[in-house]
């Protein structure tokens, strides 16, 4: 079970013309705690930020599957209704879940998300995808990043 973090990260950033912009991007991270993830985060992006940055803010992100798309370059978060039968009373009964899928357009992470769920049992609708300002996510499991760094080979 992953606990995701949406961690918001402050900093200078060069724009057209030279000059500097100020800037607060969202990052995603795995962690078991607030201060794993800001951890994480910080080192993360270390490598990517040059000058000093700052951790703005931390936030648990309510996400219950994260799919992976090697052409994907935006992150999409899919809310996913499970339809269940309630025995005693016969009424059908949604569920909601918060999915996240790597895709380059919104019919791209449909496909994504109905792949993902190829081979469960349940019976799902798709209620709602929305393009999120996510940068990039970081996974903690090693078998995650195997699978992302896949992807990202597979793209050059």
């Amino acid at each position: 079970m992953n606990n995701w973090f949406e961690c918001k990260v402050s900093y200078d950033k060069a724009v057209e013309g030279g000059m500097q912009k100020k800037v607060t991007e969202p990052y995603l991270v795995d962690a078991l705690s607030f201060t794993e993830a800001e951890a994480r985060i910080t080192e993360e992006i270390r490598p990517y930020i040059s000058g000093e940055y700052t951790i703005a803010d931390i936030k648990r992100a309510h996400l219950s599957e994260l799919f992976y798309h090697p052409s994907g370059d935006r992150y999409y978060k899919v809310k996913v209704q499970f339809i269940t039968l309630d025995e005693k009373s016969g009424v059908e009964k949604k569920k909601a879940a918060q999915m996240l899928a790597q895709a380059s357009s919104v019919k791209e992470a449909i496909e994504v998300v109905e792949e993902g769920m190829k081979g469960t049992m349940a019976d799902y609708v798709i209620a709602s995808v929305v393009e999120t300002a996510l940068m990039n996510v970081f996974p903690f499991s090693s078998e995650a990043k195997d699978k992302q760094a896949i992807i990202l080979k597979n793209d050059d």
